[in-house]
């Protein structure tokens, strides 16, 4: 959970590991992002570098923590994070590495500058300290090297990858020195308290994730010149059609930055010239010569790709200019990737003339023959390499994965087919792991035993460390044991209420959704209630999550359309009726009712959490009342709530404070269809409360979810008791209203979006009543619900509605 203090399980022999401030050395871009990233975990952070030549000679880091606001994606999940990050540099602040339990170092890439900054940190590192590099490629055995003997047992390289935040993907490298006791604590904080996936890896250049990753990419470029394709009709093969991520490879290089792409390339080819695939490891002429022209990618505006106005055109590296990326994906081809039966589509690919199929099957062929033939030496088991490719890279499926559901004896027979008549890019030959014994007989490498490790020739279970205890519903591998055994309460088309196995708790009912993105459908809100039911019956508890993002986001509207064609607003106030009383059934349920979020909360999906008795959120969630987007206003108990919620705070600030400047935030949010940008974010906003905990790793969520839930009812938890509250009345709606009426003078805001803000203001100022009047639930949700109903039959709303189900996107009108 997120809080000020990070505290780890023991291990024999050595004392309790707690984070309370971490050290990154190191203020460039993923030195700063690693700060970022701890300080969002509620981990406090001292961030050095060099000392500035002029003026404050913290300016550097300084001026890298103010950066970390302009980033896109945000690195923090609120602005007001940065203050934890503290400056400093390596002249006067060396005495604050005796505050810090963990030291990252994060500065370039270059062997002799790392070892004279170790010589310079040794003497001021506490006794007790894990030290660790963010090196992407180098030695990390040469590294410990430069470190005094007492330290090198507390030494390991930690590889984040970028952007920290949002990338799952660590890799964690020790030495033969590196204590293994050290090694678990490590990976045991990044694992809860940085919400990251771990993945150990062997002491060798580009560790897994980029040994593979970069292999990958110089595949993708060599089979492109060789099949004759275009980047944009490349990055459309490669890209969520194929399982990857929706940049594809091209557009992706731009991103990175095709200077790091190069210098990634380059380590390959320096550090490993015996890889039997070495003659392909060279920097692709046409990205040297884009670097040579300053043509980086996205950060100079120009690349394989560059942008002019809304046209995105591409490089024409014959014609050395950029021309309209407007090449599209072959129909048969697309027909083959959207196949579901991966034996199937892999066997189409491979049997198909097209080039743009034998291009897919060449990438796909290549991935799966450097890895069969690297694992040994990159990592212990296969499970590090599908994992690596996944967390660090995008991928729906590792290369091992891919291989084992398209049918292992199979493909391995096309490898090795092609490999005899020489199309792939090195002659070495299969491993004979990977064609005779346990993983052919398996048909994988990935079996119900565990994962193939082909040092120790067997298969080998996944971690028994403590902290994946806490992981539930954790995604396995294909062919590794699914081993949520789950007992079924009740289920129906729209969800399913279960509790989860020995030892977790059973005295808690958790509730999921089985609709599309967990959407509120009339059997959702109805089964929902009866899963209150079956709580306050026979359960101390109910929790509401789902093992899957998103949480929910929303009504579904497609199927309130039909009633709402049938018979008129007239035919959907029920609807809305039943879902207001659905989250009132939440909120004064007899068990306490815990939400557990990540993901989107949208719309309905905010309601009904912000009604429960209490919220745990995913540091990535997402949530918000949206429904202005369709012109419409929030109508299952999200006004209701706000004007509450307002209330409450003004309750809780000076006796003196005006109720209005509560008020008028959640106007702002809900006029605006404000979404919170993290569970941080959100409780800034008045969605999550203080007291709702945040979770970093999203496999923990429902285990904290419902040990909270257990515990409010051991606590002795009761519902609260109706109220009256006041409300801001006229006055307010007035203010509001006038603000507003500057926004559309403005252009800020249209004609519609006025109308449907204006219904807002009415509704969560209480309608036509005096300021500071009482009011009850009934009177607002009545108020809610029909703003909601006159807006329904508006012309514009219906056009934003249609537009929403036909594209997805909000129109503007």
């Amino acid at each position: 959970m997120q809080s000020g203090q990070s505290g780890q399980r023991a291990v024999a022999g050595t004392a309790r590991f707690h984070v309370r401030k971490v050290a990154v050395c190191g203020a460039g871009v993923m030195g700063a992002q690693i700060a970022a990233h701890c300080v969002n975990a509620g981990v406090p952070v001292v961030l050095f570098d060099l000392p500035a030549k002029e003026g404050d000679k913290n300016g550097i880091a300084k001026r890298a923590i103010a950066q970390l606001a302009k980033l896109n994606p945000a690195p923090l999940g609120t602005a007001a994070l940065a203050d934890l990050i503290i400056p400093a540099n390596y002249d006067d602040d060396l005495h604050r590495l005796a505050e810090c339990d963990l030291v990252i170092e994060a500065i370039a890439e270059r062997l002799d500058w790392k070892r004279d900054l170790y010589q310079k940190l040794a003497p001021a590192i506490k006794h007790d300290a894990i030290i660790a590099s963010n090196t992407s490629g180098l030695s990390i055995t040469q590294l410990a090297a430069a470190l005094p003997e007492s330290l090198r047992h507390r030494f390991c390289g930690v590889h984040f990858f970028n952007p920290p935040r949002y990338m799952a993907l660590v890799e964690l490298i020790p030495t033969a020195d590196t204590r293994p006791a050290l090694l678990d604590l490590l990976e045991t904080f990044l694992v809860s308290q940085l919400g990251k996936g771990v993945v150990r890896a062997k002491d060798t250049p580009n560790f897994i994730g980029n040994r593979i990753g970069v292999f990958g990419i110089l595949s993708v470029f060599a089979q492109a010149d060789t099949f004759g394709l275009p980047y944009e009709l490349v990055d459309e093969l490669t890209g969520t059609r194929l399982g990857r991520a929706k940049s594809g490879t091209f557009r992706t290089a731009d991103v990175v930055g095709l200077d790091t792409l190069a210098h990634v390339i380059r380590t390959m080819q320096d550090q490993l010239p015996q890889d039997p695939f070495h003659s392909h490891f060279g920097v692709p002429d046409v990205v040297d010569g884009l670097v040579q022209q300053g043509a980086l990618g996205q950060k100079t505006g120009a690349g394989f790709y560059r942008k002019e106005g809304k046209a995105i055109l591409r490089l024409d590296p014959a014609k050395k200019e950029y021309v309209p990326a407007d090449t599209k994906i072959d129909e048969s081809v697309a027909a083959i990737l959207a196949e579901r039966d991966p034996a199937k589509k892999l066997r189409a690919l491979h049997d198909s003339d097209h080039p743009q199929a034998q291009f897919l099957w060449a990438i796909l062929r290549d991935s799966f023959h450097y890895s069969a033939v690297h694992l040994e030496a990159i990592a212990d088991t296969a499970r590090q390499v599908d994992l690596a490719m996944k967390w660090g890279f995008g991928h729906a499926q590792g290369p091992f994965e891919i291989w084992q559901s398209a049918g292992w004896h199979d493909v391995a027979n096309w490898i090795q087919q092609d490999i005899d008549a020489g199309k792939t890019l090195s002659a070495a030959p299969l491993p004979q792991w990977a064609t005779r014994g346990p993983v052919w007989e398996a048909q994988g490498v990935h079996t119900a035993a565990g994962s193939w490790n082909p040092r120790h020739k067997r298969f080998e279970g996944r971690s028994s460390l403590p902290v994946y205890q806490r992981q539930i519903g954790a995604p396995r591998l294909v062919g590794e044991v699914q081993d949520l055994d789950a007992a079924v309460v009740y289920e129906n088309d729209a969800l399913r209420c279960w509790t989860l196995p020995a030892p977790h708790p059973q005295d808690v009912l958790i509730v999921s959704f089985k609709t599309k993105m967990h959407t509120l459908s009339p059997g959702v809100v109805r089964g929902i209630v009866h899963a209150v039911d079956l709580a306050e019956a026979s359960y101390k508890a109910l929790v509401i999550g789902q093992l899957e993002d998103p949480f929910s986001a929303g009504a579904d509207l497609k199927a309130m359309l039909p009633a709402f064609l049938e018979g008129g607003a007239a035919a959907v106030e029920p609807i809305e009726r039943e879902m207001q009383d659905m989250v009132l059934r939440l909120r004064y349920a007899q068990v306490p009712v815990v939400a557990a979020l990540a993901g989107l909360a949208l719309g309905g999906g905010c309601e009904l959490a912000v009604h429960c008795a209490q919220r745990v959120a995913h540091f990535e969630t997402y949530i918000g009342l949206v429904e202005v987007g369709i012109g419409l206003v929030p109508g299952a108990g999200g006004l209701a709530f706000c004007a509450r919620r307002a209330a409450e705070l003004q309750a809780e600030a000076a006796p003196d404070a005006p109720l209005l400047a509560f008020v008028k935030k959640f106007a702002l949010a809900v006029a605006s269809a404000q979404v919170s940008k993290s569970a941080l974010d959100a409780r800034n906003m008045g969605y999550l409360r203080a007291s709702d905990p945040i979770v970093m790793n999203r496999h923990e969520l429902l285990y904290v979810a419902v040990r909270q839930a257990q515990a409010l009812a051991e606590a002795g938890w009761r519902a609260p008791l109706p109220s009256r509250f006041p409300v801001a009345g006229r006055d307010g709606i007035a203010t509001l209203k006038a603000q507003l009426l500057n926004m559309k003078v403005g252009g800020y805001i249209s004609e519609h979006d006025f109308v449907v803000a204006e219904k807002v203001a009415q509704v969560l100022c209480g309608g036509d009543v005096d300021p500071v009047s009482l009011v009850d639930e009934a009177w607002m949700l009545k108020r809610e619900r029909d703003a909601f109903l006159e807006l329904l039959v508006q012309p514009k709303t219906q056009e934003r509605i249609a537009g929403i189900l036909e594209t997805g996107k909000p129109v503007r009108n």
